[in-house]
């Protein structure tokens, strides 16, 4: 069987962290390893992953005595990983069932994949699933040249693959090396773009991760305006080290602030419809910024880019103020984020 090593870094998630490691030791057809790292929790996240660890010989545990943060975690778990395959799984989440033996599976038979990303579905906190992206026809698998996948996400520089869903060759994981703790929020976007780099990706199509959606969540205060700025981040990271030597690297990078512009301009829209118009305005600006020959026509190719375009209309049809646009800035309070950050 394929030996999978899975990180589960734990900050005050005891009462999730049960499931989450359940999740993980019931996956069929893998050999297993599983290291939770705790970061001082101050709930009884330790004590819940001991007693977890005395009951399986294959789960192992180590704690901070201070926090020292998710990425220094995540670079714990890549010094510890050992096994042909390694993931990064957060302590709030869980796994699909079959998600390892599906990942391993491509990756047995295809050498020269370096990752598999999958569909996450959505665990509400009163109990409703929903799916986090609509599932596509076609093959439950499409494999893609690491080129063009670098390719797609700067035309659309979003970061909607679930980190919880990645499985990466350990080999290509370790010569990728370590997140940056300079991208905070979106290190995990820029070690996709590293990763692609050392061999192709492969989608599942079907769900491979639970995300739990509850009011701890690490993602709950985080502000739009800082998400745009955050990936552009990634990029300019990415383009800067290992990207560098990727033939037409400059206008990939200028395709990646185009599309940051595209995407801020109709969340700007979207912001201004449900009466933020604070947020609204500011995003304006960084819109203008990235696209500022074009800044006033609607990026109206955007809207082909989008996941479930008329569902997300739908949505911003239904959070509007009735019979009426409030989008005088000054007159509404700021808005917080309509966008996952990935995390």
């Amino acid at each position: 069987m394929a030996s999978v090593d899975v990180v589960v870094p734990c900050y005050n998630y005891g009462r999730f962290l049960g499931d989450c490691v359940a999740s993980i030791l019931t996956q069929n057809g893998v050999d297993l390893r599983v290291l939770v790292i705790d970061n001082a929790s101050k709930d009884d996240s330790v004590a819940i992953a001991r007693n977890l660890a005395a009951q399986d010989r294959r789960v192992e545990i180590l704690t901070h005595a201070t926090n020292k943060g998710a990425t220094f975690s995540y670079n714990e778990g890549i010094d510890w990983g050992a096994s042909e395959y390694f993931l990064i799984l957060d302590a709030d989440d869980a796994l699909a069932p079959g998600a390892l033996a599906r990942a391993a599976a491509i990756l047995d038979g295809c050498p020269g994949i370096s990752f598999t990303h999958g569909i996450e579905t959505r665990l509400e906190a009163n109990g409703a699933v929903r799916s986090l992206a609509a599932r596509p026809k076609g093959p439950q698998v499409e494999v893609t040249r690491g080129v063009e996948f670098i390719q797609r996400l700067c035309r659309k520089p979003v970061n909607n693959i679930g980190a919880n869903t990645v499985i990466r060759r350990m080999s290509a994981q370790k010569q990728a090396g370590y997140y940056r703790a300079s991208l905070p929020y979106t290190d995990d976007l820029e070690m996709w773009l590293r990763l692609a780099t050392l061999g192709d990706v492969a989608s599942i199509r079907i769900p491979q991760a639970i995300r739990r959606y509850h009011a701890s969540r690490m993602s709950v205060d985080y502000q739009q305006l800082r998400d745009f700025t955050e990936r552009e981040a990634a990029f300019e990271s990415f383009f800067a080290n290992e990207g560098r030597a990727i033939p037409g690297a400059e206008l990939l990078m200028a395709k990646a602030r185009r599309g940051l512009g595209e995407h801020a301009y109709w969340s700007a829209i979207s912001h201004f419809s449900r009466g933020h118009g604070r947020t609204g305005a500011d995003l304006l600006r960084l819109s203008h910024r990235w696209r500022p020959n074009a800044a006033l026509l609607p990026p109206l190719q955007w809207i082909l880019k989008m996941d479930r375009p008329l569902e997300r209309a739908a949505e911003i049809v239904s959070e509007m103020p009735p019979f009426r646009w409030r989008i005088a800035a000054g007159r509404e309070g700021s808005g917080g984020s309509d966008i996952s950050a990935g995390r």
